[in-house]
């Protein structure tokens, strides 16, 4: 018998454990060379595990829900296809299989997909077959899944999933007999709970807030938008006028774009600057890398495409790595204040708002003004209270003359 194990992957920049989700194939079933076997749901992103050799799934060892690290045995793969199913998948789990569910969508059309879609297509009863993909590549996305069932004019109610002990939701006897479920929490869902924890009780954390009138950037997009969109093919939006801020003001004091590793305070010389985004599964950090180096359209481009992947579930492990400072935007969902959490070993994170109307003093008479709060949480431990308020300050600074952000790059 030859057998090529199918082992958990390197998952990238310090994440050693995952948590098993779909097989795309089942026991028995003939694989060729990269073709898609099974989901790992990290803290991170979905890693798709291909075979690395062609023949027989003969057994798998973990089935979804099973939490699993780097190197572990997934499965086998028969190249010769000639070992009876049952002696091999007993050799690896003595527990007995449980029957197999319905053959999936055919291969080829599950493989194009992205994680979330393939779920969803899963709790739809859509056949990933009948879809043609919009994204990168081709792949099915969580778009194009909704525009189907949006185009259907009585769309046939997915049939009810058999409930497993693995199933991730659970209808449960509550008190008094009330109805209660029980949802699993993803990897992922726990990862941010647990960092988010940590954050609180590692660092030193404090917040200061200030505020920022927004009629020059405002205006300045007003004159400008129609020659950015016909030469950069983009809107100019007000990402970029803050992220160019936030550069500036951690060149003023470097200490915000530091991390603190054993009794040493490292100082970044470089700007990576993650943009937190609301993903279906959690939030997300994709990174803008050498922001500094950056022009205004391209970390528009950056912003949207990163955006866009975190939605429709492709985000890699790479656009999610490092990262020296984080910006969040509570203002796109209504959030006129709020104290940002820190993103370990992180040291700094800006919180935007929504901009709103409100009187402000101006030169001695009260004025109407587009006004949004910001604050940002930073760790004590290494940086002052001082430098944090000055840092925020410059920030306001830079925002209120845009022009002066030419100056920084």
């Amino acid at each position: 018998m030859t057998t090529t194990k199918i082992l958990v992957p390197q998952l990238g920049e310090s994440v050693v454990e995952a948590t098993v989700g779909q097989w795309q194939k089942q026991v028995g079933d003939r694989v060729n060379v990269g073709e898609i076997l099974v989901e790992l749901e990290t803290d991170k992103v979905d890693v798709e595990v291909g075979a690395e050799a062609a023949g027989v799934l003969v057994a798998i060892a973990h089935q979804q829900g099973d939490d699993v690290a780097v190197g572990d045995t997934l499965g086998e793969i028969d190249a010769a296809g000639e070992v009876s199913v049952a002696e091999t998948a007993v050799s690896i789990s003595p527990a007995p299989l449980p029957p197999s569910p319905p053959a999936p969508a055919p291969a080829t059309a599950a493989a194009a997909a992205t994680p979330v879609a393939r779920r969803m297509a899963d709790d739809k009863g859509v056949d990933l077959a009948q879809l043609s993909g919009s994204g990168p590549g081709g792949r099915v996305t969580k778009q194009d899944v909704t525009a189907h069932l949006s185009s259907q004019a009585a769309p046939p109610a997915a049939p009810a999933p058999a409930v497993t002990p693995a199933a991730p939701v659970m209808a449960v006897a509550g008190e008094n007999g009330r109805s209660e479920e029980r949802i699993r929490m993803s990897r992922r869902r726990r990862t941010i709970a647990q960092r988010l924890v940590e954050a609180q009780h590692t660092a030193a954390m404090l917040t200061t807030f200030n505020e920022i009138d927004m009629s020059a950037v405002m205006e300045l997009r007003k004159r400008r938008q129609d020659g950015f969109v016909k030469r950069h093919e983009i809107k100019l939006g007000f990402s970029s006028f803050f992220v160019k801020a936030v550069v500036g003001a951690l060149k003023a004091f470097p200490l915000l774009n530091a991390e603190i590793q054993g009794d040493e305070v490292v100082v970044k010389q470089y700007y990576d600057i993650g943009m937190a985004v609301g993903a279906e599964e959690g939030l997300v950090v994709p990174v803008i890398r050498n922001a500094d180096r950056k022009s205004f359209a391209t970390i528009e481009k950056d912003v949207r495409d990163l955006a866009a992947k975190a939605r429709d579930g492709s985000l890699s492990l790479e656009d999610l790595r490092g990262g020296t400072f984080t910006i969040t935007n509570g203002g796109i969902f209504g959030s006129l204040m709020s104290t940002p959490i820190l993103n370990p070993p992180q040291v700094g994170i800006l919180g935007l708002h929504a901009i709103q109307e409100r009187p402000i003093a101006h030169n001695g008479t009260v004025v109407i003004r587009p006004m949004m709060y910001v604050a940002l949480s930073y760790d004590h431990r290494i940086v002052d209270g001082r430098e944090a308020v000055q840092f925020l300050v410059r920030v306001k600074e830079l925002v209120e003359d845009p022009e002066s952000l030419l100056l920084e790059g």
